[in-house]
This record gives C-alpha cells, structure tokens and sequence, in this order.
C-alpha cells in the first residue's frame, strides 16, 4: 500500500494483518492473492496491470485502511460493467457502514441505498417543499351546506340485524370446479408459453365469420346420407332388384350377340370424412379441397396436414370448431373433412372459395411464432424496467 506513510495522515504506517483484512472487506484479496508476487506486485504506470474493476477495489481497500469519518465517492461504477458493478457495489456497502459517505453518481443502483437523495439538474438543486402549517393554527371552517327539512338523513347500516347489504360480485371468490380450472390454466400457459408456426397457425390463421359462413352454406349440400337415409335406399334397391328377377323369369330366352356393357353407377358427390381417407384421397390428387379443424385433440392428429395439402397442391383451410365439421357429416366431431368434387351450378361459388384459400393458406405470408405474452403484472413491471433503462441512458448522453 505506497503512499500510506506516518506524513501521509496516518498516526502509524498500517500492519500486513491491517493491509489483509481491508483487502478482504474490499472483495480484492482473491485477485491480489493469484498474482506471482502477491501484495508486493507492481502496478506499472497508472496501474496498467489492473482491470477498472481491481482498480476501484484497491482504491476502496486504501480508504478502509485509513478508516476515515467523513468519505466522499465519486462516480465510483462509472467505468465498470455490470459484473464488476456488483461486486465493488457489494464492497461499497461494507465501507458505508458506521461513516458519513457522500456519494456523486448517475447510476441508480449505486445510490439505491442511501438515506437521502439529492438531485441536481442544470446546475441547481431543487427547493425543499414549503412545511405544513402547525396543527393549531387552523383554516376558518367552510360554510355549512343548506339542506332540505323535508328530506331526512338516514344513513345505513349494515350490521347484524340492520339493513340488507348491497349485492356484490363474488365470482372471484368461487371454487370453481377442477375441469374449469385446468381449462383456464391451459389457455393461460399456452398464452405465456413461445408457440412454433407449425401450432400458431391453428390459432391465428381460421377462417373469419363471413367465410365460413359462405363455405358451410356449400358444405350443407353435400352432406353424406346418415343411416336412416342408408337403410331406406339399401331396401329400395332391394325391391327393385326382386322385381328385376321376377321380370326375366318371364322374358323368353333369347341368344344376344356383341358385348354388353352394364352402365355403372355414378357415385353421388358428398363430402368424404376420416382422417385416412381424407389423407389417401390428398395423396391421390383427388381432393380440390380440405378443411381442417381448428382444436383438435391432440393437435399432432393433424399438425401434419397443412404440410402435405401444399406439397401435394391441394387448397386447404383451417375453421374453428370440430364439432360444427362433425355436425356436417352426422358426427359428434370430424377433424378434417375433403371435397373431391361439386355440382355444375355450384361450380363458381366453389372456385372463388378455392381461390379465397390458396392465396390466404397454400400461398399466403409465412406464419410467425406465437404466444410469449405476460400477464398485466409482469408487463407493467417490464415497462418500468424500460423507462428507468431509457432515463439512465439518456442521461448519459447527455453527459
């Protein structure tokens, strides 16, 4: 410690013990202890063998040596990153302790801690606020306010036995049942939680009201028979099959020449179901459209899909509710659902829907990554964070 001799102020020159333990509170024993020479190494010119960091703390261990009164720190973290910060921070506090310290600085965390704080701007300090008056002296009392003798004041109370209490809202204070909860937990996670394209995409990118509207309106006509519908055809069929046989019993028999060609039977257009089948009608090429559902469970049933329907060229699109896909095709839920083809006159319709979902689902901007939102507590908090970083840093422009 060089410079620390009796002229220099010091009733005696300080002990290796002394020089040690103010090295200790400093934070700068471990650094001085790893070099060759220990506390007998040179510094070099304007201490260039040291860090901003150790030269901060050689100066505070100096100051702990000569256990001053009366101490005066200035921009004494100006010069030090967030690490060093904390620790000559953390060395500061132990060499405040039981002194008087005054302290110039423009970060906030260095002075955080100090028991009154004085800001000086364009040179001046602030004036101090004017004291209250003294609780005897005593502003004239305002004028009572007329009131009406017909009109009797009664105030309420809402004691036992006096008047009903006011309803409140206690939604907050209801147990809810288990389901309800984990639903509410679910979305909130899934809100705080990133969530990849692939996912967001179901959540973000559903069709709006009015085209899904359009689209279920066209969705309606083509709708599957259910098995009322089935049995009573099977038995139409049936007879008309029984009548056919009993028609040739009395035809003559007759030889026929040539080759016979049975007519085969269009098979209607309805919407196909199913995730294998909608997935081999896709492979196929056979599918103009796909509509997918939005929430179903497990998601991974159809994470897929999208994927596949543009590789293979096949417009598809995403709407909300599997139930309403299910109702379509006489089911509780349907996650996906496939259109191989419709009528002449629905032919246009049907393209501008085609269109509407290429452009906005085959071909549309690259879906982005979702979720990542905090509640309002933690939103708040990070704002403030913000303005104090913001202030801190225009102040030092300023500077």
């Amino acid at each position: 410690m060089y410079g620390l001799e009796r002229e220099d102020g010091c009733a005696d020159a300080p002990t290796q013990e002394a020089v040690e333990e103010a090295a200790r509170q400093a934070n700068a024993h471990d650094f001085i202890s790893a070099f060759p020479e220990g506390y007998q190494t040179g510094c070099g010119e304007k201490g260039v063998v040291l860090s901003g960091g150790q030269k901060q703390r050689i100066a505070i261990a100096r100051a702990l040596v000569r256990q001053p009164q009366v101490l005066l720190l200035d921009e004494a973290t100006s010069a030090l990153d967030t690490e060093s910060e904390a620790v000559v921070q953390e060395a500061l506090n132990r060499l405040m302790a039981g002194r008087t310290v005054v302290v110039v600085a423009h970060r906030l965390s260095t002075i955080r801690d100090a028991h009154r704080i004085c800001v000086v701007s364009q040179g001046q300090a602030p004036k101090k606020k004017v004291a209250p008056a003294p609780g005897a002296v005593k502003k004239a009392a305002a004028p009572k306010k007329e009131t009406n003798p017909l009109f009797e004041k009664r105030p309420k109370n809402f004691g036992l036995g006096g008047n009903p209490a006011p309803k409140r809202d206690l939604r907050r204070f209801v147990k809810w049942p288990k389901y309800v909860r984990l639903q509410r937990q679910r979305r909130v996670l899934s809100m705080r939680l990133k969530v990849p394209p692939v996912l967001n995409q179901f959540v973000t990118r559903a069709l709006d009201k009015n085209q899904a509207e359009t689209l279920f309106k066209l969705l309606l006509k083509y709708r599957p028979e259910d098995k009322k519908q089935k049995a009573e055809r099977l038995k139409a069929e049936a007879e008309a099959r029984e009548a056919s046989k009993e028609l040739e019993k009395k035809k003559p028999l007759v030889v026929k020449f040539g080759l016979t060609h049975e007519l085969e039977k269009k098979k209607p257009l309805v919407v196909k179901f199913g995730l294998n089948h909608v997935t081999t009608l896709v492979e196929a090429g056979k599918a103009q459209l796909v509509v997918i559902a939005h929430d179903v469970d497990p998601i991974e049933l159809v994470v897929w899909l999208p994927a596949l329907c543009k590789k293979m060229g096949v417009p598809y699109c995403i709407v909300k509710g599997k139930a309403r896909l299910g109702a379509i095709v006489h089911q509780k839920n349907a996650a996906a659902l496939a259109v191989t083809g419709v009528k002449n006159e629905d032919q246009r319709e049907f393209g501008k829907l085609v269109e509407s979902f290429k452009s906005q689902f085959n071909e549309g901007a690259r879906v982005q990554w979702g979720g990542g939102i905090m509640g309002i507590k933690s939103q708040h908090k990070q704002k403030q964070k913000e303005r104090i970083l913001a202030k801190e840093l225009a102040q030092r422009m300023t500077v």
